[in-house]
């Protein structure tokens, strides 16, 4: 015999909105997970790319010992963790979560993430332009990296994750459902 579709509930199709903080949410993890494997790369103690970043950083990071690979790791975590959060608010195992202290992470986050990467790539914008003169010299290169690359990756991670929480607040508030894994009884 074939399969059936007994005991499954029918929901209304998705919406445009619910399938676009869905997509989002999805896109946002890659960033952070992707975002994640650069930091444990410089953790685990590659070189390459470290001179875009410049600075402190640079500097920190090349000097070596256990302090900067566990910044690195910490910052490994902290990405993994972001990634995970934009899953939970798609994936079923993401209900064990209560929804107000899921949406209050997921708007923190994005928050954090909009704020602290729309400042980095505007001042970047900025210096790189002419409009604001440092007084002290400035690593032209790692700034063009920043503006293009580092910073611009937490702009649109906090970007991905803010429409994936406007999806899931917007659910939350209709009274959607969350996801459900489907359940098919074969016979």
């Amino acid at each position: 015999m074939g399969r059936t579709g007994v005991g499954r509930a029918h929901a209304p199709p998705p919406s445009g909105w619910s399938t676009a903080g869905t997509v989002a949410a999805y896109a946002a993890a890659i960033v952070a997970f992707a975002y994640a494997l650069v930091s444990l790369y410089w953790a685990v103690g590659g070189h390459g790319l470290l001179s875009t970043v410049g600075g402190y950083v640079e500097h920190f990071a090349r000097q070596g010992g256990a302090l900067p690979v566990l910044v690195a790791l910490a910052a490994v975590v902290a990405k993994v963790a972001g990634g995970l959060l934009a899953l939970a608010l798609v994936r079923p195992w993401g209900r064990v979560v209560p929804r107000g202290w899921l949406l209050l992470s997921s708007a923190g986050a994005s928050a954090l993430l909009l704020v602290y990467g729309g400042l980095a790539v505007a001042a970047a914008a900025l210096v790189l332009s002419g409009v604001i003169h440092p007084s002290a010299g400035v690593d032209r290169t790692a700034l063009r990296w920043h503006l293009g690359v580092w910073d611009l990756w937490f702009l649109v991670w906090g970007i991905l994750l803010a429409l994936a929480t406007a999806g899931y607040w917007r659910q939350a508030v209709t009274g959607t459902p969350r996801a459900k894994p489907e359940h098919r009884i074969h016979r």
